[in-house]
């Protein structure tokens, strides 16, 4: 009986690889603090060297991706590496990311009136030494786009996230994860005033060679944590909920 699953999962790792999916350098292949969410990855690792692709049809969800995707950055860009942001009508305002941990003076911020040169730079980003991240907000990615993105991530493996705005020119295209993330209320430990930490639902709708789910995570300053929903919301609920990682 163990052979057979060792046999199996021997087989799922030749079928990844057939596919392109490669393994995880040994020094990048660790958990990024996404806890149980990343078991939904092949391999159990968050894809670094691939185009995730987020759905912002509607304000929220533009807004609650930029917030999910600035934590994420957070994570990827603390070996000092940089980052590029590129769009036709951004809404992101870069001081806002020191909220995340992230500076602002690290991210080389484009903005351009064409959506063909958002896609070319990202391309060309994509390829660059020295960034960790390629962030791209666009209108609607189709087949040959996103395979000329991906052939670039996989060169050097710089990760590339797209914010997709138009669901109505939806088509087919290879992006590794398809997201969808929901801003959720905010939380005061011991009814303090003020916004609490920042919250999502995330959607995790299509993931190659994973397992799509859902989870609701918050941003605890420095970390993402799991919301329990088992765990009742008084007094203790900080000391109680548990640390991803």
């Amino acid at each position: 009986m163990e052979g057979k699953k060792e046999l199996i999962e021997k087989l799922q790792k030749d079928i990844l690889l057939w596919q392109g999916y490669k393994p995880q350098e040994s020094c990048t292949a660790e958990r990024i603090g996404l806890g149980i969410m990343e078991t939904a990855f092949p391999n159990g690792v968050f894809p670094t060297r691939g185009i995730h692709e987020f759905i912002t049809a509607i304000p929220e969800h533009s807004a609650a991706s930029d917030g999910f995707i600035s934590a994420l950055l957070a994570i990827l860009m603390k070996n000092g590496a940089g980052c590029v942001w590129i769009s036709t009508s951004r809404k992101l305002f870069p001081a806002s990311l020191r909220t995340f941990n992230v500076d602002p003076e690290r991210i080389i911020f484009m903005d351009v009136s064409k959506e063909q040169d958002v896609l070319w730079i990202m391309e060309e980003a994509l390829k660059c030494d020295g960034f960790c991240a390629v962030v791209a907000e666009i209108t609607s990615l189709n087949l040959t786009e996103s395979r000329r993105l991906q052939l670039a991530v996989e060169k050097n493996g710089v990760t590339g996230f797209i914010l997709r705005k138009d669901l109505r020119k939806a088509v087919s295209n290879i992006a590794t994860a398809r997201w969808r993330i929901s801003p959720l209320p905010s939380y005061n430990e011991d009814e303090m005033p003020g916004i609490g930490f920042p919250r999502w639902n995330i959607e995790l709708l299509k993931v190659r060679n994973g397992n799509p789910g859902s989870w609701e995570l918050e941003w605890a300053g420095d970390r993402f944590v799991v919301i329990d929903q088992e765990i009742k919301k008084d007094s203790s609920y900080y000391a109680e909920q548990r640390q991803i990682g």
